[in-house]
């Protein structure tokens, strides 16, 4: 049995959010409802993720599905130590990083100097960034518009240098949240092998993808989520890939070579 890396036990989150009308709580607004003698405003709870519990290995890809606002980017979130828990806790063997489409990179800094600071962050010396930089560079494909900023860039240019840099030093766990989806075939292709070079490092991968192909060709097992719970989880990745279309609707999966 391989060594434990994240132990989700009877995980809850909970968001509080201000009601409706864009009443946010701040100070003018609060000024304003003292003028009219307004009480606070109402602040509604939601449950993200409800009772989870389950445990990945090392070495593990593990497949994140489910509808929107099914709680699989909150999972990550929670992982990753970005959420506190309402209820239960998340214990990791080693640090999380997070990879999503919204990771933070600054739009007013060219790609390179994203670059530089991304992967200090990440705790790499100058050294050894300076002699990953050019790898870095060439696997994300943004070529010349390194030089430019980022705010530049397409969604996809800006999706593949973020899944670049985050992937340039080897992760305990790495939580990869969408960032493959602008991606092309051949961006696609790179980036399933680095993620199997990830786990041969002894690593523990997440992977949120609508593209189901993605989570079957990457992952050896799947966590199917609903409404904050899990619905499906396991290593029949196949099973319970279709078990989830025939639940939206008996949809037929797009088979690949790998069924064949």
């Amino acid at each position: 049995m391989a060594d434990p890396m994240v132990v989700v036990d009877d995980l809850h989150v909970v968001y509080r959010v201000y009601g409706t009308g864009g009443d946010r709580g701040n100070a003018p607004s609060a000024l304003l409802r003292m003028v009219r003698r307004q009480s606070r405003p109402s602040i509604r709870e939601v449950h993200a993720i409800r009772g989870m519990s389950f445990v990945a290995y090392r070495g593990d890809a593990v497949g994140v599905i489910g509808r929107n606002g099914s709680g699989k980017s909150t999972l990550l979130r929670a992982i990753a130590g970005l959420l506190p828990p309402e209820q239960g806790a998340v214990y990791t063997d080693g640090h999380a990083a997070l990879l999503g489409v919204n990771a933070a990179l600054l739009d007013d800094l060219t790609g390179e100097k994203n670059v530089v600071l991304g992967c200090l962050a990440m705790g790499m010396p100058p050294a050894e960034v300076k002699a990953a930089y050019p790898s870095i560079v060439d696997f994300s494909g943004v070529g010349d518009f390194v030089n430019l900023a980022m705010k530049t860039y397409s969604t996809g240019m800006g999706s593949r240098l973020r899944f670049a840099i985050a992937s340039a030093k080897s992760h305990d766990i790495l939580l990869v949240d969408e960032a493959l989806a602008t991606g092309d075939a051949e961006f696609r292709r790179k980036s399933h092998a680095r993620i199997e070079e990830l786990r041969e490092q002894a690593g523990t991968v997440f992977l949120v993808a609508h593209n189901l192909n993605e989570i079957e060709e990457t992952c050896n097992r799947v966590i199917w989520l609903e409404k904050g719970k899990i619905v499906q989880a396991g290593d029949d990745v196949l099973g319970i890939i279709d078990a989830y279309l025939e639940a939206a609707g008996g949809e037929p999966r797009v088979r690949t070579t790998a069924d064949a």
